[in-house]
C-alpha cells in the first residue's frame, strides 16, 4: 500500500529570548509580542490550506504558535515531545553564537549533558513514521524548531545531516516536503 504524506512545516514565532540572543534549547521561554504577531500572520498564510492537524512540539513557543495561528479553525493540535529543539544540556540558555560555534561538534556527541542532532534525528523520524501511517493522503503541519527542521531535512530530503546542521539558517514562510512510500 502506498502512504503519501504532505508536511508543511513552520518555525515557531519570535521568543523573548530569541530577542535577547539567548538559545533556549529545552528552556520553556514566552513569545514575545512580536512573536505574537508572527503567529497571527501565520494563520492568516495558511487559511486555505486543507490540513488534517497541527503537531507542534510541546514547548511553549511551538505550542502557542500552533494555538494563536490556528485558534479560528477545527483543527487538532497535537504537541509531541519528540518535535522538540536540540536539548543544549549545559549550554541552555547561552548566547546563540555559543551555539552556532559548536553545532558541527555535535552531530554525534551529545551537548554537555545534553543530546546530539542525531538524537533529535532518531526521535523526530519515529514522529514520522506514525504520521505517514496515521495521515496517509492527508496534508500536516508541524511546528517546531531548527532541530526540528535538520531533521526532516535529513530524513525526508537526503541532505547529509552535517549539511543540513552547519548550513546557514535562513527563515522563510514554510516548507512543504512530499512522503511517498511503499509498505
Amino acid at each position: 500500500m502506498v502512504k503519501d504524506l504532505c508536511l508543511l512545516f513552520e518555525t515557531h514565532a519570535t521568543t523573548l529570548d530569541n530577542e535577547a540572543g539567548l538559545a533556549s534549547g529545552h528552556f520553556d521561554v514566552e513569545l514575545s509580542a512580536t512573536g505574537e504577531d508572527q503567529a497571527r500572520a501565520l494563520g492568516v498564510r495558511r487559511q486555505h490550506d486543507a490540513l488534517a492537524a497541527v503537531f507542534c512540539s510541546d514547548l511553549r513557543r511551538a505550542f502557542r504558535t500552533a494555538e494563536i495561528a490556528f485558534a479560528h479553525r477545527a483543527l487538532p493540535i497535537v504537541r509531541d515531545a519528540r518535535l522538540r529543539e536540540c536539548d543544549y544540556g549545559t549550554l541552555t540558555h547561552r548566547p546563540v553564537q555559543e551555539i552556532e560555534a559548536q553545532r558541527a561538534a555535535h552531530l554525534a556527541t551529545p551537548f554537555p549533558k545534553g543530546e546530539s542532532y542525531e538524537q533529535v534525528t532518531w526521535r523526530v523520524a519515529a514522529w514520522l513514521d506514525e504520521a505517514t501511517s496515521a495521515y496517509a493522503r492527508q496534508t500536516v503541519l508541524v511546528v517546531g524548531h531548527r532541530a526540528t527542521f535538520y531533521a526532516l531535512e535529513h530524513l525526508i530530503k537526503g541532505v547529509p545531516l552535517h549539511e543540513a546542521v552547519i548550513s546557514t539558517w535562513k527563515w522563510q514562510p514554510g516548507w512543504a516536503y512530499q512522503l511517498t512510500s511503499g509498505h
